[in-house]
């Protein structure tokens, strides 16, 4: 995953708004969105090399969903796998804090990441790269691959987008058209995350086109009170489009 978009307890209507991309390599197998067999209260989509996932959320309202810290001299080919984070908290039944807690003690035995778990009443973040897990406080909130809310083109561009989205009866629509933004940043606003210029700008927008790498699915996930929506679109190489799965709880 490497972008979410996120409204916190901000409307009264809608607790919890959340759009995301899952950026990756086209030759990763990957398993859409579905109830798990072992675990048929989890909703998500499924990292076949690794079983993990980036996204997903439960019949009882618990979500979960990650993204890589981008550091290009800080991967180890030895490190466990990111997904097995989010995987484990929908199977658990930890709350938001404690798990988080959890997680920020055993950092070091992952490649960088940022972590959003939610339990229903908090929602907390722990970050490879962060001193301490914290709970998220009620607002409009973005994150790519650095740290929370880090003022990056597309998190800036994506938290103001949803604050207007959230204006709307349904916000769905606007969610997926955020999503879908190709344009690219310009240079000067660009981050230095050791990539080079050519790469920070291919990786500016919020949905990414690159040669056999690039946003895979697009995924807009609405609690309102006791229900849930979950709507997961596919999309292959150069960004068409491969299918659409829904979801209503």
């Amino acid at each position: 995953m490497c972008l979410l978009a996120f409204a916190w307890r901000a409307y009264g209507a809608a607790p919890l708004v959340l759009g995301a991309n899952r950026d990756e390599y086209f030759e990763r197998p990957t398993a859409p969105a579905d109830f798990w067999a072992h675990a048929p209260h989890v909703l998500a989509g499924r990292d076949l090399r690794s079983g993990g996932t980036w996204l997903g959320v439960t019949r009882e309202g618990r979500i979960a969903a990650i993204t890589n810290y981008r550091d290009p001299h800080d991967i180890r080919p030895d490190a466990r796998s990111r997904g097995e984070l989010v995987a484990s908290f929908l199977e658990s039944g930890l709350g938001a804090r404690a798990y988080a807690e959890g997680v920020h003690r055993a950092r070091a035995a992952y490649n960088g990441f940022n972590l959003i778990v939610g339990d229903g009443e908090e929602l907390w973040y722990a970050a490879s790269r962060e001193p301490a897990p914290r709970e998220i406080e009620p607002g409009i909130h973005a994150l790519s691959n650095g740290l929370l809310d880090l003022p990056w083109p597309k998190v800036e561009a994506s938290r103001a987008k949803l604050a207007d989205a959230m204006q709307q009866v349904d916000p769905e629509a606007q969610v997926f058209a955020l999503l879908a933004d190709r344009a690219f940043a310009p240079d000067e606003s660009l981050p230095d995350t050791g990539v080079g210029v050519a790469l920070e700008r291919a990786l500016s927008p919020p949905f990414v086109v690159l040669e056999g790498y690039g946003t895979r699915s697009s995924t807009y996930v609405a609690m309102k009170g006791p229900r849930l929506r979950f709507v997961e679109r596919s999309f292959g190489a150069a960004g068409q489009p491969l299918g659409e799965r829904r979801f209503e709880i």
